[in-house]
């Protein structure tokens, strides 16, 4: 895979086809398959996480396993419909160490990172989402730079490129969170993206 190759795609189904034969990395080599963002074409607002996990990269969709469960629950609670939505990765492939019968998540590296990320560049230019959603320290960093800080500027409303762009936990987050405080971690969740849900109806509704 090459940049060029990525710069030429004309529409997602391309995209989706080139992303399937991608060997930029090696973590093509122990995920069952690429997963590539899902959503409407023409979505006004992206959101992109980290990467897929273990039920994705069986499924080959982003965001249906835990994580996106609670995903889903934040984005109602905020107003946002699912369906209206692109949701991506920054990671194409399942980046992650086995451990007996189980499939460990690890964080990508920054190789893997910037191997992947004429893919994204590709979804933001065929997509051309009015908002983005960046979904955790990975996301928010690949896209804002590595000096950005969740815990400080999460839910701030950003410009990038052209694109308002608001960073948040990524949902897993709410999952690793104590069961005592895990309402007070959804909340805040919910409230970065009730911004999100603000700036689209100020882009035109």
């Amino acid at each position: 895979m090459g940049t060029a190759t990525a710069a030429d795609l004309t529409d997602l189904d391309e995209l989706r086809r080139a992303v399937s034969r991608c060997t930029a990395c090696d973590l093509y080599r122990d995920a069952e398959q690429a997963v590539v963002g899902t959503g409407p074409p023409s979505a006004r607002l992206m959101l992109i996480g980290e990467q897929p996990g273990d039920r994705e990269d069986r499924e080959g969709a982003p965001f249906v396993g835990p994580a996106g469960r609670v995903l889903d629950r934040a984005l109602a609670a905020a107003g946002i419909r699912r369906e209206d939505v692109y949701l991506t990765n920054v990671v194409k492939h399942f980046a992650h160490e086995q451990r007996g019968k189980r499939r460990i998540h690890r964080k990508p590296n920054a190789a893997e990172i910037r191997a992947c990320r004429p893919w994204l560049d590709a979804e933001l230019r065929l997509v051309r989402p009015d908002v983005i959603g960046l979904l955790g320290a990975t996301a928010a960093q690949a896209l804002l730079g590595r000096s950005f800080r969740i815990t400080e500027q999460r839910g701030e409303v950003l410009e990038w490129e052209g694109h308002e762009a608001v960073a948040t936990l990524h949902p897993s987050a709410v999952l690793r969170t104590p069961k005592e405080r895990r309402d007070e971690v959804f909340d805040g969740l919910v409230a970065d993206l009730r911004v999100l849900a603000h700036r689209l109806a100020g882009a035109g509704g």
